[in-house]
C-alpha cells in the first residue's frame, strides 16, 4: 500500500513513480516531488533545454510567456520521442534574476502545462544569464517512457 505522499499507479506510468519519503517535507506546495524512481527496462529521453522561443526563433521579453512557450517546446520535443508531460521523471529549470513573483508564475504555468498530480522532481537554478541575449527561462528534463 503507498502512503499519502506516494503518487498512485493510476496517476503515473508503471516506468516510474513519484514519491515524498516520511521524514522530507511535502513540497508538493511548491510544485515538486522528492524522489523519481525509474523501473529496470524502461526508456529514458533527455531533452535539452528548451527556452522560450517561438519556432521561428522569436522570443518574448515577457517572463511568463517565455515559461509558457518553453513548456510548450519541451511538449513538442517530448511528442517526437513519443513521451508527453506525465513521462518525466525530472525537470531542471533556469531562471535569469530569479525572485518570489518568478517562482509563483514557473508554479503556475508548470501547473498549467502538468495538469494536476504531483509533479516530477525539480531543481530550479538562478542565474545571471542565459545562452542567448533576453533569454529569460530555461528547462530541460529527463522522461521515462514504456520501451
Amino acid at each position: 500500500m503507498m502512503t499519502q505522499n506516494q503518487t498512485s499507479a493510476e496517476t503515473r506510468p508503471a516506468a516510474f513513480a513519484l514519491v515524498n519519503p516520511p521524514g522530507l517535507y511535502d513540497p508538493s506546495a511548491n510544485g515538486y516531488s522528492h524522489l523519481g524512481v525509474v523501473a529496470s527496462g524502461t526508456r529514458l529521453v533527455f531533452v535539452a533545454g528548451q527556452g522560450g522561443e517561438t519556432a521561428d526563433g522569436a522570443l518574448s521579453s515577457d517572463f511568463r510567456s517565455q515559461v509558457r512557450q518553453a513548456l510548450v517546446n519541451l511538449k513538442t520535443a517530448l511528442a517526437a520521442a513519443d513521451a508527453e508531460t506525465g513521462h518525466v521523471v525530472k525537470l531542471t529549470a533556469l531562471i535569469v534574476d530569479h525572485n518570489e513573483l518568478r517562482l509563483h508564475i514557473f508554479g503556475e504555468e508548470l501547473a498549467r502545462a502538468f495538469g494536476h498530480g504531483p509533479k516530477p522532481t525539480c531543481t530550479l537554478i538562478p542565474v545571471p544569464r542565459l545562452a542567448l541575449d533576453g533569454m529569460l527561462f530555461e528547462v530541460e528534463a529527463i522522461a521515462a517512457a514504456a520501451a
